[in-house]
């Protein structure tokens, strides 16, 4: 199926069995990897076919998608470079494995990369959950994303992402022209059922293919 391609970024990659449930970017968070979430994909969009990749960068032997300085500060060269080559690999993979532009589902780590790269490269996202995110430039490069969907859902006691950076990231991307979502509910860093059943209620409700 993928006419002996080389790709870019170690990877899982299941299927999908239903037509008509988006394909799914699964983004995981620092200390991840391939496997990490695709039983969160599956729980959210049943029969959506999963792309998984492995982040690329290790922090003290821990995979993620790109280097930090220090906790919540980001090597934004680093970033930018890393987006690309996602975007690069994303395209790889949707032309190897016959996929539409996916929904990317990213966890922390794997949320600020996907948000990095809907600003950078928003032709390769159809869209994104963004759980647990952070603004990822200091200073927002220029986007048109044109009613691109995306769900940001953040921790009311989360203790590594300020409630006021999660509302610049949704007020980033809705002056970029995405069409936001912003929950916060009531948990810290790690993922709630209230999470997982926006998520989910969100894909089903929001996302055409």
């Amino acid at each position: 199926m993928t006419n002996g391609v080389t790709f870019d970024f170690v990877h899982r990659f299941e299927p999908g069995t239903d037509a008509s449930a988006p394909p799914l970017l699964l983004l995981h968070g620092t200390g991840g990897d391939e496997t990490d979430l695709l039983p969160l994909g599956r729980a959210l969009s049943p029969g959506s076919a999963l792309l998984s990749p492995r982040g690329p960068v290790l922090e003290n032997g821990m995979p993620r998608f790109f280097r930090r300085l220090a906790e919540g500060v980001f090597d934004e060269a680093d970033v930018r470079r890393r987006a690309g080559e996602l975007a690069a690999f994303i395209a790889q993979a949707r032309d190897a494995y016959g996929l539409a532009a996916p929904v990317a589902v990213g966890f922390s780590n794997g949320a600020n990369i996907a948000a990095a790269t809907l600003l950078l490269h928003p032709e390769v996202l159809a869209g994104a959950v963004l759980l647990r995110a952070m603004v990822p430039f200091a200073e927002t490069p220029p986007a048109d994303l044109a009613g691109r969907p995306v769900l940001l859902l953040s921790g009311a006691l989360d203790p590594i992402v300020p409630a006021d950076n999660a509302e610049r990231l949704a007020a980033n991307l809705g002056r970029a022209g995405a069409s936001v979502t912003h929950t916060v509910n009531p948990a810290g860093h790690g993922l709630s059922q209230a999470d997982l059943a926006a998520a989910r209620a969100w894909l089903a409700n929001t996302i055409a293919t």
